[in-house]
């Protein structure tokens, strides 16, 4: 069984509740247990953190023997080249995810310091991004 972990980044654990116009109306915990529906053959865990260093730690804790990390890195993404860089320095691919289309918001969310280092980018597909990310992983 594969193992993926699904990470996400600072605000997202207000999803639901934050800018629902932009981020959906569903807590990711519902979000989660709608994809473990879809991906039976898979074991998704999740991991959210408000704070950067939380989110390296988790990275390199899994980067070796997970099969696959689906990372929203929320306002990280524009920010954090400690992100890229924990990205790269672990084998374990990483997709990177955005439920807005970023591309659509203020110039300063255009840059990722993520995307060069990600195995792959879905941006602006809500919710589906997530669906998406795993089902690359898989393949």
């Amino acid at each position: 069984m594969k193992k993926i972990m699904i990470i996400n980044g600072p605000n997202l654990n207000l999803l639901g509740t934050r800018e629902p116009e932009i981020y959906g109306s569903q807590t990711f915990e519902a979000i989660l247990a709608e994809l473990q529906t879809k991906f039976p053959q898979c074991e998704l865990l999740y991991f959210q953190s408000n704070h950067e260093g939380a989110l390296i730690d988790k990275i390199h804790e899994i980067g070796f023997t997970f099969e696959g990390i689906v990372l929203n890195a929320g306002a990280y993404t524009h920010t954090s080249i400690a992100l890229a860089d924990a990205i790269k320095a672990v084998k374990t691919p990483v997709i990177e995810v955005h439920i807005s289309n970023t591309f659509a918001r203020e110039t300063f969310r255009h840059h990722s310091y993520l995307s060069a280092v990600a195995k792959g980018v879905i941006v602006g597909l809500g919710i589906k991004s997530y669906e998406l990310a795993i089902q690359s992983l898989i393949d």
